[in-house]
């Protein structure tokens, strides 16, 4: 049953949507591109940033599993207020801690909050937005990945560039100011499902999906395919500063360039995707992808076009894999299942990029002169989960419904 809102009163509900998806996603992509400055104020090693940033995901996946259990005991509206309000003053934290095992706590505390708003903006959709509109939906609230790499994140640097690094945080914390006053109104009071909670069958749900083979399949090669994209990403600002590739002030150009191409050719992999079929589109990719990964790790002092050329085409790889990846996988579960293997999945997908971004920590070295070396064993490890999930993806069986999906899925 969902709750009936005017059109002007939807559109506000998936612009706080996706305002609460854009802050949450930006406070995890800003640590990335933040490492020299953290790295050298904390006087850490690239591995101890690499538990930064891997702290936040591990927690978000953890959070984002436990939630399913609980949220549907309350009623949604108060529950995402008092959640972001939490959110935003762990991000606050974040600005304020005066040392690495503070900044740590906050971290992971940011990531617990930010882990379950992510799951409930989806469950809102599917509370209120009827079936033949909320695809739509879901791609605007999706938008806010886009705009998190395109907007976000280039204009945290330059901020973050001209006031210290805790200015970023402080900007996020503000937007949440912001997007949480836009969800006190535009947030209808959503309460009907309370009492037919179902939260404590997630367990046997669980269950459900992990007894099915091609389940586990399909999620080892999401797992796969997310740690090969996260042993290389978390670590390009660093290897650009120490080895003298970019300029502190050049870093920006990176995401906003990479964000801008992502944007653009998201519909046109999106159409790809239909037209190939998601199996051949994500395998492709896949290859595809394993060239910029490596020209990448292997970059040396260029000019800016030919840098930016080459990460560009980093991010459009990436992004041109998860299109027809996710897709595979919603495809991959049994219907009667996939609410929990898509849970499931989000926490699989958010422990891989946290285990991809410590073992990239671990691999990559500083030499005496502090340049980065053995960047390249990042793309090594990223370029085998890729093979991985290649091989993966030919064994994973797709579950189809209509004569023109089976065509499609092959």
């Amino acid at each position: 049953m969902h709750t009936e809102l005017t059109p002007r009163r939807e559109l506000a509900l998936l612009l706080t949507l996706a305002g609460i998806q854009f802050t949450h996603v930006l406070d995890f992509m800003i640590m990335m591109p933040l490492g020299p400055q953290l790295t050298a104020l904390f006087a850490i090693s690239d591995a101890q940033f690499g538990l930064l940033v891997s702290a936040y995901t591990f927690a978000a996946g953890i959070s984002g599993l436990l939630a399913a259990s609980f949220v549907d005991r309350f009623e949604r509206k108060r529950l995402l207020l008092v959640l972001y309000v939490l959110f935003g003053l762990t991000t606050l934290g974040c600005a304020l801690a005066p040392t690495y095992g503070m900044l740590m706590l906050a971290r992971i505390a940011a990531g617990v909050f930010g882990g379950i708003l992510s799951a409930m903006t989806q469950t809102i959709i599917g509370d209120v937005i009827p079936f033949e509109r909320r695809g739509r939906a879901t791609g605007l609230v999706m938008m806010s990945f886009s705009l998190a790499t395109v907007i976000g994140v280039p204009s945290g640097l330059f901020l973050a560039n001209w006031g210290g690094w805790h200015s970023s945080f402080i900007a996020i914390a503000v937007a949440c100011v912001l997007v949480g006053a836009l969800a006190v109104w535009s947030l209808p009071r959503l309460d009907k499902h309370v009492a037919n909670a179902r939260g404590q069958n997630l367990s046997f749900a669980i269950r459900g999906v992990l007894a099915d083979r091609n389940h586990r399949l399909a999620l080892a090669m999401s797992f796969a395919m997310m740690f090969a994209a996260f042993t290389v990403i978390p670590y390009i600002t660093i290897y650009m500063q120490a080895n003298h590739i970019l300029l502190p002030t050049e870093i920006p150009f990176i995401y906003l360039s990479g964000g801008i191409v992502t944007l653009v050719s998201a519909r046109w992999i999106g159409g790809l995707t239909d037209r190939v079929g998601k199996r051949k589109m994500f395998q492709r990719m896949l290859l595809l992808s394993m060239v910029p990964m490596t020209l990448t790790t292997l970059m040396q002092p260029y000019a800016l076009p030919v840098v930016l050329l080459v990460s560009s085409s980093l991010f459009f790889c990436m992004n041109a894999r998860m299109i027809p990846g996710m897709a595979f996988l919603t495809s991959a579960a049994q219907p009667q299942f996939r609410g929990a293997f898509m849970s499931l999945n989000g926490a699989v997908q958010s422990m891989s990029i946290g285990t991809a971004t410590w073992v990239g920590g671990l691999l990559i070295q500083r030499s005496p002169q502090g340049q980065v070396t053995h960047y390249w064993m990042c793309a090594l490890a990223g370029v085998t989960a890729s093979v991985v999930a290649y091989w993966l993806a030919q064994r994973v069986k797709m579950y189809t419904t209509e004569p023109q999906a089976a065509a499609a899925a092959t």
